[in-house]
């Protein structure tokens, strides 16, 4: 027996088939360009625009006039002020100023300036400043001398750097002198020498106030060996009399402490105290430069002797 197909109602079929959707086009909204949200972002854009070109030209004009205004300009030598000279010519300090004169102040190149301050003798430290509008300020601080200088037959002024100054006109000046250095010598060299002198005149003048009054000139060609020459020690008639004093290169204070004890001694025994060497321990020398005559802090002159006890030294 065949088998009937079986048939379904058209509607039921409809119902198993798939159902497919058409995609559906997007809908394009369209926004104003300048809707009331945007109009604070354009506001802020415009007033920022508006405020970076008036920066821009105020800055230009600025510049423009601090460069080019004759309000700013270094005119004349009467537009430098300079503080804090004494010895340093004003001459000088102006003509390191010379080529920035009919130029702006803004122009001066002040590290330059200060440098070229310095090269000068006299000058041990310079700060050079702007004063608006149309000023400059220096400010020096002169070096120090602490002797003077023989060299030759002249004499200058040295520090304690070892730099030799010029004498100025005027200015009054008390100190002992140096010799045994000059231009000849290294700086770095002078420097030490003038270091070994200032510690001896520190030194002595800590053992007995007013010991660098006796002072009246110190050697220093010797490193090794400071000779100074002292008028005025002890209490004789004759302390006048300058003496010629080797201290070696170290405990000065020590040394002259033995000295200012015992120079009455000493000269009371050898008749007259032409010099004295320190320098050996435990042993003085009196006249080495004479007669070697050697001499004790507690006992007479032991002529034919080179060198002689001294006690503590």
């Amino acid at each position: 027996m065949t088998a009937e197909p079986e048939y379904l109602p058209a509607d039921a079929l409809a119902e198993e088939e798939p159902k497919y959707l058409r995609r559906q086009k997007p809908i394009e909204i369209r926004k104003r360009k300048f809707s009331r949200k945007t109009w604070p972002l354009y506001r802020r854009i415009l007033v920022g625009g508006v405020l970076a070109l008036a920066g821009g030209l105020a800055a230009y004009q600025a510049v423009r006039y601090f460069l080019y205004s004759p309000a700013v300009q270094l005119i004349g030598p009467d537009q430098i002020e300079i503080v804090g000279s004494q010895y340093v010519p004003r001459a000088a300090v102006l003509e390191v100023f010379s080529g920035d004169l009919g130029h702006s102040v803004m122009l001066v190149p002040l590290a330059e300036r200060r440098k070229a301050l310095e090269s000068l003798a006299w000058v041990d430290r310079a700060e050079v400043e702007r004063v608006l509008p149309n000023h400059i300020r220096v400010e020096i601080t002169e070096r120090t001398p602490i002797a003077f200088l023989r060299a030759g037959n002249a004499l200058s002024l040295v520090d304690a750097d070892g730099v030799i100054l010029e004498r100025p006109l005027q200015g009054v000046f008390r100190f002992p002198v140096v010799s045994g250095i000059g231009p000849s010598m290294p700086i770095k060299q002078r420097a030490r020498r003038m270091k070994l002198f200032a510690q001896f005149m520190d030194e002595i003048e800590q053992v007995q106030p007013g010991a660098d009054d006796h002072v009246s000139e110190v050697d220093l060609s010797d490193a090794s060996d400071l000779r100074a020459t002292l008028a005025g020690l002890g209490t004789g008639a004759d302390k006048a009399s300058p003496v010629l004093v080797h201290f070696g290169h170290t405990d000065f204070g020590n040394r002259y402490r033995l000295l200012a004890a015992n120079v009455d001694q000493w000269r009371a025994n050898a008749g007259r105290l032409d010099s004295v060497d320190l320098r050996f321990s435990q042993q003085v020398v009196v006249n080495p430069e004479s007669n070697a005559v050697a001499a004790e802090t507690t006992a007479g002159v032991r002529p034919g002797m080179a060198r002689a006890n001294s006690g503590k030294n």
